[in-house]
């Protein structure tokens, strides 16, 4: 079956920085658009990232904006969430995700409800 795994996440200070990785097995991931989200307790699912395959666009979260970037390295079929100046409300179990529509665009990238290929999830925390 067509699969996503996160990897990277763990234990950090805040001002510290994590590169979080999304490998696909099965199916290529230079072919749709991927989402980044998470999960902090007591919270629902936010979208914070996504990566367009046409243009390089990638989009962000307002809350993450100049501190996350996304990136993709087709060759190792692989995506990465890079996260600097970490805060402790970053958090949370973040997760990789493949659009239902297996668009090559962002569009909708905030709804939960239009993916439906995840990841497990990676756990980032933050803390003194």
């Amino acid at each position: 079956q067509v699969q996503l795994a996160e990897s990277g996440g763990g234990l950090v200070q805040p001002g510290g920085s994590l590169r979080l990785s999304c490998r696909a097995s099965r199916f290529s991931l230079g072919y749709v658009a991927i989402a980044w989200f998470r999960q902090a307790p007591g919270k629902e699912r936010e979208g914070v990232s996504c990566i367009s395959t046409s243009d390089g666009r990638t989009y962000y979260a307002d809350s993450v904006k100049d501190r996350f970037t996304v990136s993709r390295d087709n060759a190792k079929n692989t995506v990465y969430l890079q996260i600097d100046s970490l805060k402790p409300e970053d958090t949370a179990v973040y997760y990789c995700a493949v659009p239902s529509n297996r668009d090559i665009h962002c569009s909708g990238y905030r709804s939960v409800s239009n993916y439906d290929i995840w990841g497990q999830g990676t756990q980032v925390t933050v803390s003194s």
